[in-house]
């Protein structure tokens, strides 16, 4: 099985990351740090922030349920399609959801009319750049002018950028919106190919806002082995490097291949591709042994939409022959 459902990056785990959790395997017997001072530390000086700023969880997702525990907003704004963690978390904290659509219209962009959809204020607001699932970043002007809204109403910005070390975007504005309150969102998942490891972390503005997040969860949520790859991760030189420019190389390539198959591809700026599709796409490139995300859990897509990770050349390869073999016979 050829997996293309999962954005991670195609550099696969890095080897530093491996031999630091063999090596350090005598550890798993103890207790895991749960302050994950060493691996807070590293971060601390990656961002330019201090420690006391920073949480470490579970996976990013971890953190989104613990980020909604910690605040319990009785309002929330989010963008559709999305990713629907965001939507369970605060559910489940019994918050009401507004729903911002993305238009296929408009190429999936946050647009300026986002900033009316924050009147009446909400509590809370969660947006993803480069969104998932349609790849888009957000403009820089647009975001900080988000941030400075919800700093002026109150309103409680988590901005996830998982995706962002591994897309075109150079130009994001982390200290501005620290400094707006804005909470970022970010883990080793997709960067590092580093899923099964779960570690993610969350960066705020002040040290308030991080002991409110940390009290939330449960007390070891890091376990040993994902410390030890979190810290191997950001000493492995020259990986992100490569990731991204294999990935740039292969976008354009595949969106180009993709077009020219007849199939209707949204602009991308990260390491995956949404795309129009026939219905029953995605379970005829599973009979071929292709794994694709199919969009009908998506609000807002639905079955004539299917994402894909961008992969090695000669996956993507094998992708594209398949795909043609079931478009075309």
């Amino acid at each position: 099985m050829l997996d293309l459902s999962a954005n991670l990056s195609p550099l696969g785990m890095p080897e530093e990351v491996i031999s630091a959790v063999v090596e350090h395997a005598a550890e798993w017997a103890y207790y895991p740090d749960p302050d994950c001072t060493a691996l807070v530390r590293k971060l601390s000086e990656k961002w330019h922030v201090p420690a006391e700023q920073i949480v470490c969880g579970n996976g990013a997702a971890d953190l989104i349920y613990r980020i909604a525990a910690a605040f319990r907003p009785a309002s929330a704004v989010l963008c559709e399609p999305g990713f629907s963690e965001y939507e369970k978390a605060l559910t489940g904290q019994g918050c009401r959801i507004r729903r911002f659509s993305l238009r296929a219209s408009e190429e999936f962009a946050l647009t300026d009319s986002y900033l009316s959809a924050l009147s009446p204020p909400p509590e809370m607001i969660f947006l993803c750049t480069p969104h998932n699932p349609t790849g888009r970043c957000i403009r820089t002007p647009l975001l900080l002018d988000i941030a400075r809204l919800c700093r002026r109403q109150g309103t409680v910005m988590v901005c996830d950028i998982c995706f962002l070390a591994l897309s075109d975007c150079r130009d994001f504005p982390a200290d501005a919106l620290l400094r707006e309150g804005c909470i970022l969102l970010d883990a080793f998942t997709k960067t590092y190919a580093m899923a099964g490891l779960r570690l993610g972390y969350a960066v705020t503005g002040d040290a308030q806002t991080a002991q409110r997040i940390r009290q939330t969860g449960q007390y070891w949520s890091v376990s040993a082995p994902a410390q030890a790859a979190g810290l191997a991760a950001l000493d492995a030189d020259g990986y992100l490097r490569h990731a991204r420019r294999l990935i740039a190389e292969e976008r354009v390539r595949m969106t180009r291949e993709l077009t020219a198959a007849g199939l209707h591809v949204f602009p991308s700026d990260a390491n995956f591709l949404l795309f129009r599709c026939p219905p029953g796409l995605a379970e005829a490139l599973l009979a071929e042994g292709i794994l694709v995300r199919s969009c009908e859990s998506f609000p807002g897509l639905g079955s004539g939409f299917c994402r894909i990770a961008i992969r090695l050349p000669e996956e993507n390869d094998r992708f594209l022959t398949a795909l043609r073999r079931v478009l075309h016979g």
